[in-house]
């Protein structure tokens, strides 16, 4: 049967919006004093479900509970944005796939995460479920969740499936830019298995059953499908937006497929990467390569410096993350929306308006502006996730019983 809103998903909206609006987060000014959006993104958890912190500092290591010079995130900034149970991203490359060494680096970017509570225990705190990122909410820590993009270090064990589980892992991004042995990628022409493999489609049972969450992000249209019509609980799509807005850009969602994953109950988490929210700059990087390619030249550091002085990026705008949020209330309804930001992830591609943690109050501004209730908007900013994930828990922990 697939889930609705449930009781179980009321009461954890209800949750969130009466005993959650009577604590605040840590301000230097009163309430009253703050803008409506201010005040509304420290009054209430707002969930982003995709931030490559990990992958960042495995890359070139900094000190993230102090302000940063690098980056989209970091704690003071996140504090002023009001974000307080992101999803750091436990990311390993396609290429893993293929070389080995998968298993090890997640367990290492889980270390790191590990690491930075330890080191700055006033500021952070683990959060393995909806009742510790609740109960955690307005002590002045950030909850850090975990998702793995790139099903690669199950390794095809499911005994793997139960280590991440135990290490804190929630949800697990089925496959990234390539196929791998899970699922066909959308970013890969070859598909090998016409959707998920043999095991992905064992997998999917498995993380039911054990209480994880299955990402859609990244999967093929196939992929999609088959996963959806597997699961007993709802999916999502952790950092994905919406092709109508990008065509032939298999990597983000059609109407079809939104309307699937809203009957399965679940939600997508839309990505403010500008490629993955406006056509113009999904294919600026073609439109230089074939600009370098017609002048006979490599697509160099170069090149690139040089072609942007007069084809500069068109980034994205706020507005334009906005119509993805609108298109989606449109077609589905308010409980299928909510944010998956890609902070760290997308390089210098975020929309103006929208460049760090900072900014989750400009969105919110421009919710309401375009019309929205405080009710919906908290719906957006963690209700909706937070109503999946709690449905995945109860599931899992009937299966157990």
């Amino acid at each position: 049967m697939k889930f609705q809103l449930s009781a179980m998903a009321i009461l954890c909206s209800t949750l969130l919006l009466s005993s959650c609006a009577q604590t605040l987060q840590t301000t230097n000014k009163p309430l009253t004093e703050l803008t409506p959006a201010d005040r509304v993104a420290q009054q209430y958890i707002i969930v982003d479900t995709h931030i490559d912190v990990p992958y960042r500092l495995h890359k070139k290591w900094e000190d993230v509970s102090v302000a940063t010079a690098n980056g989209e995130f970091d704690y003071p900034r996140a504090k002023q944005g009001g974000l307080n149970a992101p999803f750091m991203s436990i990311y390993i490359p396609a290429s893993y796939e293929r070389t080995g060494g998968g298993y090890q680096l997640a367990n290492q970017l889980i270390d790191s995460m590990e690491a930075l509570v330890a080191r700055a225990p006033d500021k952070f705190a683990m959060a393995s479920s909806t009742q510790q990122v609740l109960a955690q909410f307005g002590s002045g820590k950030i909850s850090l969740a975990m998702g793995m993009e790139n099903g690669t270090p199950i390794e095809g064990k499911l005994e793997n499936l139960q280590h991440f589980y135990q290490r804190g892992v929630r949800y697990i991004t089925l496959a990234h830019s390539e196929s791998n042995h899970i699922s066909d990628s959308s970013y890969d022409i070859r598909r090998r298995w016409q959707g998920l493999s043999p095991f992905g489609k064992e997998l999917v049972v498995a993380m039911n059953n054990i209480g994880m969450m299955i990402d859609i992000s990244h999967v093929s249209d196939d992929a999609f499908y088959q996963a959806v019509a597997i699961s007993k609980v709802p999916v999502i799509a952790s950092h994905s937006s919406l092709r109508s807005y990008t065509p032939d850009f298999e990597r983000n969602m059609d109407d079809d497929m939104l309307k699937a994953l809203a009957k399965n109950g679940g939600v997508i988490q839309i990505n403010f990467g500008s490629s993955f929210v406006t056509r113009q700059a999904n294919q600026y990087n073609a439109l230089r390569k074939a600009a370098a390619q017609q002048a006979g030249v490599e697509d160099n550091q170069a090149f690139r410096e040089a072609y942007s002085k007069t084809h500069p990026y068109p980034f994205a705008t706020l507005d334009t993350v906005l119509d993805h949020i609108d298109h989606v209330v449109k077609l589905v309804g308010i409980n299928h929306v909510g944010i998956g930001s890609d902070y760290d992830g997308v390089g210098d591609s975020l929309p103006i308006g929208l460049k760090d943690v900072a900014s989750y109050p400009n969105l919110i501004a421009g919710l309401f502006k375009r019309g929205y209730s405080e009710e919906d908007i908290v719906k957006i900013l963690s209700g909706n996730l937070m109503r999946v994930w709690a449905e995945v828990e109860a599931y899992a922990a009937k299966q157990a019983s």
